[in-house]
């Protein structure tokens, strides 16, 4: 049986854009637990260093799908470079006021600004999309991506602290800017696979944002409630490894966590699937929200790496499917767009269950954590329910349009 990974890198410059694209994507993973490494050593202050940090992760939620909107209408080429160079100048800066004792508010205009950092993970699936729009390798490449964001979130946060922690305070955050300028260097001069703009006809012309006018918001705050849980087992699986006496076992905990969600992406990427996909986004966040509950059992590591196993069987799932429902539903003139709300949905989840999760369980230990895992399952089902007759209004509407979307081929668009 053919592997059909390895037949996604038969299009010329596929494992090209792909390597220079998870360069450029680990500093997405690595510069906020970088920035609060760094100043709670430098500083002292854990609360100003998650001030900071959150800063820069609220400026990336704000500026990325804006950044990809531009490069919707004007390539990739072009908007890249600047955007890197802002947010890398910036770092940059942000180090030097830590590092010289600088006034507290440069800490936090300096964070704001690095957070023009582009969304690198939504350039890579947006060339994807090129050279295999309307083949059934498109799922398989949008399979990939998901166990490549699941490396990224594992490797990328243990990476920063490592640096952090063994080098020197600023190492986190410095390596996350040298990987993100190094990256986009090797990507962009890649013109071949680079997607095209589309000028918007009548039909498909974007409206202020991509997020009105369609069911794309509903699909950004599934990942909202998908990401708030994977943030809530980074959380509570150091707390309950911590309350264990066995700190280092939150490392199995989360390699497992990972594995499992991996795993499962690679197997559903390589499944040839006839459900409409608005009934497996449900389906995907039923399971997801089912497998929350085991954590509720959980009495010791090796129980809670069983529970978070099972949890993340659905996670790199419901990501595929979200990422197919976007590039069938958002017209193609804004598809890079689209696909930065749905990871920044992602990203406002992991950040937004680590704040809520590790509150709780200052008050209410471990087992007030899981609980925020079980309510963020039910808010996904919640989200995915209220997506399914506006998913089915879309799709029905692009097909009545065919003339809209670039035709389908079986074969890659690159030019050998």
């Amino acid at each position: 049986m053919a592997n059909p990974y390895g037949a996604l890198f038969a299009a010329p410059g596929s494992l090209a854009f792909s390597a220079a694209g998870f360069v450029a994507r680990m500093p997405l993973s690595m510069a906020g637990i970088g920035i609060i490494t760094m100043l709670s050593q430098m500083r002292g202050e854990y609360g100003l260093a998650g001030a900071v940090s959150a800063t820069f992760t609220l400026s990336m939620a704000l500026c990325g799908p804006r950044i990809s909107r531009i490069v919707d209408r004007r390539g990739q080429s072009r908007v890249l470079l600047p955007a890197t160079g802002v947010s890398v100048l910036a770092m940059g800066v942000l180090l030097l006021c830590a590092r010289y004792d600088a006034p507290v508010w440069t800490l936090f205009v300096s964070a704001a600004v690095a957070g023009t950092m582009p969304n690198m993970a939504a350039m890579v699936r947006a060339r994807w999309t090129h050279v295999y729009r309307g083949s059934a390798r498109l799922h398989t490449a949008y399979s990939l991506e998901s166990v490549v964001d699941e490396l990224t979130f594992v490797i990328g946060p243990a990476l920063a602290v490592a640096l952090g922690t063994a080098l020197f305070p600023e190492a986190g955050p410095l390596v996350a800017a040298v990987l993100l300028a190094l990256g986009v260097l090797m990507f962009v001069p890649q013109k071949r696979t680079e997607p095209p703009v589309i000028q918007p006809s009548a039909h498909t012309a974007p409206a202020a944002s991509a997020l009105r006018g369609g069911p794309l918001a509903l699909l950004a705050l599934t990942l909202v409630g998908g990401g708030t849980i994977v943030g809530t087992v980074d959380v509570v699986s150091v707390a309950f490894a911590e309350e264990q006496g066995s700190p280092a076992g939150a490392g199995i905990v989360l390699s497992v966590y990972a594995v499992g969600s991996a795993g499962a992406g690679l197997v559903f990427g390589a499944l040839k699937l006839t459900t409409p996909l608005p009934r497996l986004l449900l389906l995907s966040t039923v399971g997801t929200a089912l497998t929350t509950l085991p954590l509720l059992l959980v009495s010791g590591i090796a129980t809670l790496s069983a529970a978070v196993f099972l949890s993340g069987l659905f996670f790199a799932p419901t990501m595929i499917v979200v990422m197919g429902l976007v590039e069938r539903t958002v017209p193609p003139a804004a598809l890079t767009e689209g696909m930065t709300w749905a990871i920044t949905g992602l990203s406002v989840g992991v950040a937004l269950g680590a704040s809520v999760s590790g509150s709780t369980v200052d008050r209410f230990g471990p087992s007030g954590g899981f609980a925020v895992a079980i309510v963020a399952g039910g808010a996904t089902v919640l989200a995915a329910l209220l997506a399914q007759r506006p998913l089915g209004r879309r799709l029905r509407e692009t097909a009545e349009a065919p003339a809209d979307r670039p035709a389908d081929e079986e074969h890659v668009k690159c030019a050998p």
